[in-house]
């Protein structure tokens, strides 16, 4: 997205749509992945690059469907990871400052609980985590709700709406 006919000061919002990732370092974006059912939102942020990015995977590995791994890693946690970090690096951030929040993987559209697709999405983010040492800062997960997030690249805050309710600073 183009972000050229903003005003001076002016927030931008840049949508994260499903299978998709936004990095940035200006400082007028706000990132933001409307909902997030079953899919996993992940918003990475360095506080001293002003650093910040947004993952919205919808699936837990890419050997699913490999073919469609390589044309777009981000409908899949190991490949979306991987490349939300690296695209964050690429802009100075820096591993051990990122402060790291986890939203989704909820119960929709599956309520037998048949595929788990949520739940799979979030174990395979937490291996994912686990494996590379990094700390989530915060994570609301599961239930059967869809939530929105955003992220200010200019001070980190990022802010949650679950159905039917406001959004509130996390």
């Amino acid at each position: 997205m183009s972000i050229a006919y903003k005003q001076k000061g002016e927030y931008v919002n840049i949508i994260v749509g499903v299978s998709d990732m936004k990095v940035s370092n200006d400082a007028d974006a706000v990132l933001i992945a409307y909902s997030l059912g079953s899919c996993i939102g992940i918003t990475v942020y360095d506080p001293v690059a002003k650093v910040g990015g947004l993952l919205h995977f919808m699936l837990p590995e890419s050997k699913l469907d490999e073919g469609k791994a390589q044309k777009n890693p981000f409908m899949f946690a190991d490949t979306g990871i991987q490349a939300l970090f690296e695209a964050a690096y690429k802009l100075g951030a820096v591993k051990e400052r990122m402060k790291v929040v986890v939203i989704g993987g909820a119960k929709i559209l599956d309520q037998k609980s048949f595929f788990n697709i949520g739940k799979r999405n979030h174990i395979a983010a937490r291996k994912i985590f686990w494996k590379n040492k990094i700390m989530i800062d915060y994570e609301e997960v599961g239930g059967s709700v869809n939530r929105t997030i955003k992220l200010s690249i200019k001070t980190g805050e990022t802010w949650l709406k679950t159905l039917g309710q406001e959004f509130r600073k996390i």
